[in-house]
Formats: structure tokens, sequence, C-alpha cells
């Protein structure tokens, strides 16, 4: 195969990549990776659609959700800053509380060590 097929290949796969996608009026997307509630339940959780896909995912509260933190170390999940008015510029000192759940979905400023992180957006 030569470099220039290859290479239009890759592009169109990473095109491909990035087309909207428009959930199913037929509710959540189920996948052979999607966990039943009965598993889901015995880890604590709840099944959950999730994202743009809307896909069900089990989703698991933290205890320590809403605790002042300034580092991941400091929680079950991640330390953020969910309020978008209020996120401070990447590389300054910055005050987080834990995340509520593991949904990795949605807009957020990740602490760590003290100092904000890229703000990320996952959909």
């Amino acid at each position: 195969m030569s470099l220039r097929l290859l290479m239009a290949a890759a592009a169109a796969l990473l095109l491909a990549a990035c087309a909207p996608v428009v959930p199913s009026p037929d509710g959540p997307v189920i996948t052979d990776q999607t966990p039943t509630a009965a598993a889901c339940a015995a880890r604590g959780g709840e099944l959950q659609p999730v994202g743009r896909m809307q896909s069900l995912q089990c989703v698991i509260k933290y205890a320590d959700a809403g605790k002042r933190c300034t580092d991941g170390d400091d929680c079950l999940g991640d330390c953020r800053i969910e309020d978008m008015a209020a996120r401070p510029q990447e590389g300054a000192p910055a005050v987080g509380q834990c995340q509520a759940s593991s949904n990795r979905f949605g807009c957020f400023t990740t602490v760590e060590n003290g100092r904000a992180e890229a703000t990320l957006c996952i959909d």
C-alpha cells in the first residue's frame, strides 16, 4: 500500500471520528459491554444513559463527593472544578471538589498539585 493511500485512509478515519452522533430516539444505546443492572447494583452503582450517545454505563456515586481538594489523590475520583464561570486559568493555584460520581462526561477543570489543569469537555 502506498504511503499516500495510507495517509488518505488515516485522514478519513479521523474525520469520521469527529462526525456528530445523534442519540437514538428509541432510548440509550446498548452494547455488548453494557453492564447488567444486577452487576452494577452489586458494585453500588446504577445504570444510567450517559454521554452524547446516551449509552448505558454503571455510574457509582463517590462517598467523598463535594469534599474540598487540591489533588486527585485527595479523592476517590478526580479533584475538579465543574463551575465553568469560576474556573481559573490553566496553571493557576486552585482548590476543587471531589467529583460526585464515576460519570466521566461533562465540562470540568481538573486540579492536580494545587494547580488548575486544562479544562475538558467530554461528551
